[in-house]
C-alpha cells in the first residue's frame, strides 16, 4: 500500500506528463479556425496537415482549434503564436499552404507574408 505522499508524487508525475504530452509548454502555438463556417471552407483538411506534421515529428508546437473570428471572407484561418513575437494570422489557408506554413514558418521561422491577414 502506498503512503499519501507517494500517491501525491505519483499524481504529480502523471499531471506533468500530461502537460508535456499535450504540448502546453511549447514555444509555438497553432490555432486553426474550426467554427462551422470555417469547416465548410476547408479547415478540417488544414487541421489534418498540422496534426499529421506533429505525428511525423514536428515538435515544440501546441495545436488547437479556435472559434469564429467573424471574417468569413478570409477562411480558413490559421494563427501562429510564438513566444516573444507578435501573433501571425494566415487567411484562406489550403492544405497545400498549411504544409508550407509547417515547412517555412514552424520549422524555419520564416513568416509567409503574402498569406497574412492585412
Amino acid at each position: 500500500m502506498s503512503t499519501p505522499m507517494e500517491l501525491i508524487k505519483q499524481k504529480r508525475a502523471e499531471a506533468i506528463n500530461r502537460i508535456h504530452s499535450k504540448g502546453y509548454l511549447s514555444t509555438k502555438r497553432v490555432y486553426v479556425g474550426m467554427a462551422t463556417c470555417e469547416i465548410a471552407a476547408g479547415s478540417k483538411e488544414v487541421m489534418e496537415v498540422f496534426s499529421q506534421a506533429m505525428k511525423n515529428g514536428l515538435t515544440d508546437v501546441y495545436l488547437s482549434q479556435k472559434g469564429c473570428a467573424g471574417r468569413c471572407n478570409l477562411e480558413p484561418t490559421v494563427e501562429v503564436v510564438e513566444d516573444g513575437k507578435i501573433p501571425v494570422k494566415y487567411c484562406k489557408v489550403t492544405p497545400e499552404m498549411a504544409q508550407l506554413i509547417v515547412e517555412r514558418h514552424l520549422k524555419k521561422g520564416e513568416v509567409v507574408k503574402e498569406w497574412l491577414i492585412k
